[in-house]
C-alpha cells in the first residue's frame, strides 16, 4: 500500500479503475430518480484494498449488499434514471458530510481499516475530488436538467442494512428514513405495512440527520423535493430472486404513490 504519510500529487484513480459514477436509464421518463450512495465496493488500485482481506470488503462494511441489483431492476420497471456510486464506502462514504467522523472510517463494525490511517490533507482531498464530488455533481446535474426542462423529480435514496449489528438482531424487513419532510416516507411506510407480510421501520434501523447524512439533506430537503431514504435488509436481497421480488414490489407501490408526489426541482 502507498505510505499514508507521504503526500502524492498523482491522481488517485488510474486507467484500470472504474469511473466513480454509473448512470442507468439516463433518458428514463419517470419522475422517480433513484440514487445509491453505497452501491459499489471498488477500491482504487493504488490503495491495495485498503490493507483489508477481500472478505472484509465483501461484508456490509464495504458496501450495501444487494442494493445495486434492486436499484437496477427497479429503474428498469419504472423507466427511471438511477445514479449509482461505484466505490466502497470505506474509501469515502458518499452519504456522509465531509466533516463527519465516518466520512473516511478508521474502523467499521470492529474492523480496523489500515489504509485509512494517517492520511494527509492531500490524500483525503483526492478521495473527495475524484469520488465524492463527481457522484454528487451527477445527481445535481440531473436535478438541474429536470428543473430547466420543467420535469418533475421524486428522489429515492436506496440503501440496505445488515440483519444484525452489535450482537442484536434487527427485526425489520425494510425501513423508511427521513428528517424534516416525512410526506413520502410516511406514505411509503403505510403502503409497505399494508402489504401484510413485512415488518417496516419508521426511521429504523437508522434516521436521517444533517450530522450523519448527505444525500437527503442536500438533494432532497434543500430543493424541496418529495424524497425518502429506503433501507432493505440485506439477507432479503442478497441474490437475484430477492432483488427481483423487491424491485417488483417497490415498482408497484411507487407507481401507486407517484401522482401525489410530483414536484418540480
Amino acid at each position: 500500500m502507498d505510505d499514508p504519510s507521504v503526500t502524492s500529487t498523482a491522481a488517485l484513480l488510474g486507467p484500470a479503475d472504474p469511473p466513480p459514477v454509473t448512470v442507468l436509464r439516463a433518458a428514463g421518463r419517470s419522475p422517480w430518480l433513484l440514487i445509491a450512495d453505497h452501491a459499489g465496493q471498488a477500491v482504487p488500485a493504488r490503495l491495495r484494498d485498503l490493507g483489508l482481506p477481500r472478505a472484509e470488503l465483501d461484508r456490509h462494511i464495504g458496501w450495501d449488499i444487494g442494493i445495486a441489483g434492486v436499484t437496477a431492476r427497479l429503474a428498469e420497471r419504472l423507466d427511471a434514471c438511477a445514479i449509482l456510486q461505484a466505490y466502497s464506502r470505506l474509501v469515502i462514504d458518499c452519504n456522509r458530510p465531509l466533516d463527519a467522523p465516518g466520512s473516511i472510517a478508521m474502523a467499521s463494525d470492529g474492523t480496523v481499516v489500515p489504509g485509512n490511517a494517517g492520511l494527509d490533507p492531500q490524500q483525503r482531498r483526492q478521495r473527495v475530488e475524484e469520488i465524492f464530488v463527481p457522484y454528487h455533481a451527477r445527481i445535481e446535474a440531473e436535478l438541474d436538467q429536470r428543473g430547466g426542462a420543467d420535469r418533475p423529480a421524486i428522489l429515492v435514496a436506496m440503501h440496505s442494512f445488515t440483519p444484525s449489528m452489535d450482537g442484536r438482531e434487527r427485526p425489520w424487513h425494510a425501513g423508511v428514513l427521513y428528517q424534516r419532510d416525512a410526506r413520502l416516507a410516511h406514505a411509503l411506510l403505510q403502503a409497505l405495512r399494508a402489504e401484510g407480510d413485512l415488518v417496516v421501520g419508521d426511521n429504523e434501523p437508522y434516521s436521517v440527520s444533517d450530522a450523519t447524512d448527505y444525500a437527503i439533506p442536500v438533494h432532497g430537503e434543500r430543493r424541496g423535493l418529495a424524497h425518502v431514504e429506503l433501507e432493505i435488509r440485506q439477507d432479503l436481497i442478497a441474490d437475484a430472486d430477492g432483488q427481483d421480488a423487491w424491485a417488483e414490489r417497490l415498482a408497484r407501490l411507487l407507481a401507486r404513490l407517484e401522482p401525489g408526489f410530483i414536484t418540480k426541482p
